[in-house]
């Protein structure tokens, strides 16, 4: 009986140890488009990471105050390198958050575990809101479109991970007030099934 476990013990550490480790990780490649046009305030960070701890390579991008601002974003990660792309026209105004006592709201959430990734949404003191989200998840493939136009107050987040416990490679969260456009289109796997808006 000990000689059977152990003969069954050294074939899975041979079987660990000679599959790739890309057999491993669930998450291929990532891709994030966004644009986003802005009258009020915002408060917003992106991180992208190659690999956890002192390794790799890393990247992060963050904007807040108030103003007026017209950006667009473009990141890809791959296992081994980063690019990324940012324009923006970036006018300073002071921005006073107006009180309102609107409770009309909406928020969305999206988990695929199988890929690690996680996207939500969530919409509070609108005066309106004009929406346009479109999901497509499996075992191998996150797709996140949001499209968004409001006054109010709007927090976007997201995480994607190499698998379900693997290192994050992109974390990113933002908060936005006043009168928003966002435009956000994060892809994860190798074939996405969504065209970029």
């Amino acid at each position: 009986m000990f000689v059977v476990r152990g003969m069954l013990l050294v074939v899975i550490l041979l079987m660990a140890l000679l599959c790739p480790v890309s057999a491993f990780t669930n998450t291929g490649n990532v891709s994030e488009h966004s644009f986003i046009h802005l009258s009020g305030y915002m408060d917003e960070m992106k991180i992208y990471q190659t690999d956890k701890g002192f390794k790799g390579q890393k990247l992060v991008v963050g904007t807040q105050g108030s103003g007026m601002v017209s950006r667009t974003q473009t990141a890809y990660v791959t296992d081994d390198e980063i690019y990324f792309n940012e324009w923006g026209v970036f006018d300073y105004r002071p921005y006073l958050v107006e009180s309102s006592k609107s409770d009309l709201r909406n928020a969305l959430c999206a988990k695929n575990y199988a890929m690690g990734t996680v996207v939500s949404e969530s919409y509070s003191d609108l005066t309106y809101l004009i929406k346009d989200t479109t999901i497509y998840q499996d075992n191998t493939t996150s797709v996140y479109q949001i499209g968004s136009h409001f006054r109010g107050t709007a927090k976007i987040g997201a995480r994607v991970k190499d698998g379900p416990r693997g290192a994050s490679v992109m974390t990113y969260g933002g908060t936005y007030i006043g009168d928003v456009m966002i435009r956000e289109e994060i892809g994860v796997g190798d074939d996405f099934y969504l065209t970029c808006p």
